[in-house]
């Protein structure tokens, strides 16, 4: 086969659902995005709907292969947040909301309403626990099932039937499998395999219902990620998508490690990088959006306390995969920006130079750096404490507030500019925190790959770089969670016969490479202006 032959990588993220039809060699040839809605019916409730999810994803799988014919798309694969979704007994959305709409039948991953059952369910102390370092995070889907039945019985748990991560949803919805992925069950749900659910896990916390049947509420199958589901696509998904009936579907992923799996695979010899010839567990993919998640792979179980796993295949087959991550990180900095006096002024600027906000932030903070002292140096007086939405890994503490310390009475463009830096640099200094951790139970990672919407913010890497002490590359195809998502595709057409060997193809670059070189793809260590410090 050709290069006439693609495959569909669908990538549904916080706030928008995306496409892109991908090549056998893992050439995007186009994408298409499509705005999707949130509500947020009281404090820390998140909500959508999955109905305009799925709508939004078939407007854009219809676009990306808009102008060649069906029989050229051999395969589709779906990533999305690890968001829950309720449905009854008839697969009919069931409201998580008091108001009860039932269009809102999505429990958002950072919808933050069972803060108090996570507390409970991590008081268990439990050893499941031991997987997801320690502590049960309000961000997985266990305290959001225990948060609905305590609070929501009648209107919601009693009604429904299936509770599935949003992965899983759009590959049942375009399959009518029930299976699971394998990414999903285990990373969010405390599947461990080969046994399997724990039944006194969920006996423990109270949500012994869920045995019913063979756990059929949950999932009673589960598959590695880009295992063939059903008979592929069926009729009614395939009208849907503008797609043959029966291409192949691959089991999902969470949208993260999609990314994790566009990148860290890549093929980076001849770049003098310390992780080349040395197995991909000396690599971090760092996925970077409006949260960021940090993701190694080991050879062996690694118990990092504050940082969820080991999960084994739930990436990578074969390998046991550990996740830190940070709950707001592009988020923060849209906050921290646009919450800022000088804000309007910076929209101004940037809009009569035709910039980007950031960019424009970015040259601003260069023209004051040239008084002769390094960009980093320009915070030292400016410090940011990241977790106003609670620290992930490795603190695993919800509960924990930002703060910002030494601010001053000035609200100038030169003020926002160095809160945007200091900014920055928390978040940084947060990656290495994580990495630390990790190092100290014994993951050996040296060099840092990153992918998502902020790998294209050049200060934001270099930062990484500097505060980490590590190279970071990115990849040629930017965008590696669509390429990842296709590369499930890829593998359920068995046009691949692994993860392992389809994953570096899809980060290849015309088959030269899988990076290029100068600063806007690979970022050294500027070691002259590396002065931060993780206190």
């Amino acid at each position: 086969m050709g290069e006439d032959f693609y495959y569909v990588g669908v990538d549904v993220g916080t706030g928008s659902a995306r496409a892109a039809l991908v090549t056998r060699e893992g050439q995007i040839k186009t994408t298409t995005e499509e705005p999707l809605s949130i509500w947020r019916p009281k404090p820390e409730h998140y909500v959508q709907s999955s109905t305009e999810i799925w709508q939004r994803c078939c407007t854009a799988v219809k676009r990306v292969t808009r102008g060649v014919q069906k029989n050229q798309v051999l395969g589709i694969g779906f990533d999305a947040t690890c968001s829950l979704v309720v449905l009854d007994q008839n697969f009919q959305p069931v409201s998580v909301t008091e108001e009860g709409d039932s269009q809102q039948n999505v429990v958002m991953w950072m919808d933050h309403r069972a803060a108090e059952q996570a507390a409970r369910i991590t008081n268990t102390n439990h050893r499941v626990l031991s997987r997801v370092g320690g502590v049960m995070s309000q961000e997985m889907q266990p305290p959001k099932l225990l948060w609905l039945k305590e609070n929501l019985k009648d209107s919601c748990w009693d009604k429904a039937a299936h509770f599935f991560d949003l992965p899983d949803f759009l590959s049942w919805k375009a399959t009518g499998s029930l299976t699971r992925s394998l990414c999903t069950l285990v990373c969010k749900w405390t599947y461990c395999p080969p046994e399997g659910w724990d039944d006194s896990f969920w006996i423990s916390v109270g949500l012994e219902d869920l045995l019913e049947n063979n756990f059929s509420k949950i999932g009673s199958v589960a598959a590695p990620p880009g295992s063939p589901l059903g008979g592929g696509l069926t009729a009614e998904a395939a009208s849907d998508l503008g797609l043959n009936p029966g291409t192949a579907v691959g089991a999902s992923l969470i949208d993260a490690h999609a990314g994790g799996l566009g990148v860290i695979g890549a093929n980076v010899s001849g770049f003098n990088l310390p992780c080349e010839h040395q197995p991909i567990t000396s690599r971090m993919a760092m996925i970077c959006g409006t949260s960021t998640c940090h993701l190694a792979v080991s050879g062996r179980a690694l118990f990092v306390p504050g940082v969820w796993g080991p999960y084994l295949s739930a990436m990578v087959p074969g390998l046991w995969l550990n996740e830190g991550g940070q709950s707001a990180t592009g988020s923060l900095i849209d906050h921290v920006v646009q919450g800022h006096a000088a804000y309007p002024q910076l929209q101004q600027q940037a809009q009569l130079r035709g910039e980007n906000i950031y960019t424009h932030l970015n040259t601003h903070l260069d023209s004051m750096a040239r008084s002769g002292s390094a960009a980093d140096l320009l915070g030292s007086s400016l410090h940011v404490w990241p977790d106003f939405h609670g620290n992930r890994s490795p603190l695993a503490d919800p509960s924990l507030k930002g703060m910002v310390v030494g601010l001053s009475l000035r609200h100038t463009l030169d003020d926002l500019a160095l809160l945007y830096l200091a900014t920055i640099q928390a978040l940084a200094l947060g990656t290495l925190h994580i990495l630390e951790a990790m190092r100290e139970t014994g993951h050996d990672i040296s060099t840092v790959f990153m992918c998502g919407g902020l790998s294209k913010n050049r200060l934001f890497v270099q930062v990484q770089a500097n505060a980490t002490g590590m190279p970071v590359v990115l990849p040629d195809q930017m965008e590696a969670v669509l390429v990842g998502a296709a590369v499930l595709g890829a593998c359920a057409s068995r046009g691949y016969g692994t993860i392992q060997v389809s994953s570096p193809p899809a980060a290849r670059t015309g088959g030269t490479g899988t990076v290029r070189t100068l600063m806007k793809l690979i970022y050294e260590v500027d070691s002259s202006h590396c002065c931060m410090k993780l206190i």
